[in-house]
């Protein structure tokens, strides 16, 4: 047996205790003594709120929902054409026929039963499509522009909007009993004044149907609504 002197042997144990007590305290600090980063487990991130992050200069904009409430604001349909900056698509302008668009002639009579049967045709003369809806208005006038007889009576119907392309027409009968048969007193026109529906100014046509009735019995003149054509 290899002898060890008392001096040695006491050196031994104050260093294996020192050892031990540092294991001890690395135990009690939570190190991993193999070195191993901490394990981190997994859940459900809470939103952030209240982040500064500026946001990437090439990050996309998010596209907005098609299900987005619409927009309080309300245009309505006077025909402008100005934006309202909301994005709302603004109602396009009329499409009326105006006077300065049309054309007016009167087509052959095509009497029968006792009744002379005129087609009032407007033709659109312009280069722009524009519609039609209703009834013309008309008036026998003489040479001096005084109107014979009462306007027009409107007949029954149901009129519809009628779109005129360039050149395109549309008509409206006019319609009055034969003077010879209903014995009403008649005139001669020297023109019929045609006014396009919804307008002011009225296109004059010279008259070649004969005369027409102005009063007494049965001397009433019909028109109908417009249709699209230039004749029945």
């Amino acid at each position: 047996m290899v002898y060890t002197p008392r001096s040695a042997r006491r050196g031994t144990l104050l260093v294996g205790a020192v050892a031990v007590l540092g294991l001890l305290t690395a135990c009690g600090n939570g190190q991993d003594v193999h070195g191993n980063p901490p394990v981190t487990s997994s859940g459900t991130a809470a939103p952030a709120t209240g982040s500064t992050k500026t946001p990437d200069a090439t990050t996309t904009a998010p596209v907005a929902s098609s299900s987005a409430a619409p927009s309080s604001s309300t245009t309505k349909a006077t025909g402008s054409t100005g934006s309202t900056g909301g994005g709302t698509a603004t109602p396009a302008a009329s499409t009326r026929c105006h006077t300065s668009q049309l054309r007016a002639s009167v087509g052959r009579n095509d009497p029968g039963a006792g009744q002379e049967n005129f087609p009032v045709v407007l033709t659109n003369r312009s280069g722009r499509t524009c519609t039609l809806h209703g009834y013309p208005g008309t008036a026998f006038v003489t040479a001096s522009g005084a109107q014979l007889g009462p306007d027009p009576q409107r007949e029954s119907g149901s009129p519809t909007t009628i779109t005129l392309r360039p050149g395109q027409s549309a008509w409206a009968g006019l319609t009055f009993s034969n003077p010879g048969i209903s014995g009403a007193r008649t005139a001669t026109p020297a023109a019929l004044l045609v006014t396009p529906p919804d307008e002011r100014e009225a296109l004059k046509i010279a008259w070649t149907g004969g005369a027409v009735p102005v009063s007494g019995s049965s001397s009433s003149v019909f028109l109908s609504a417009l249709s699209p054509g230039t004749a029945p």
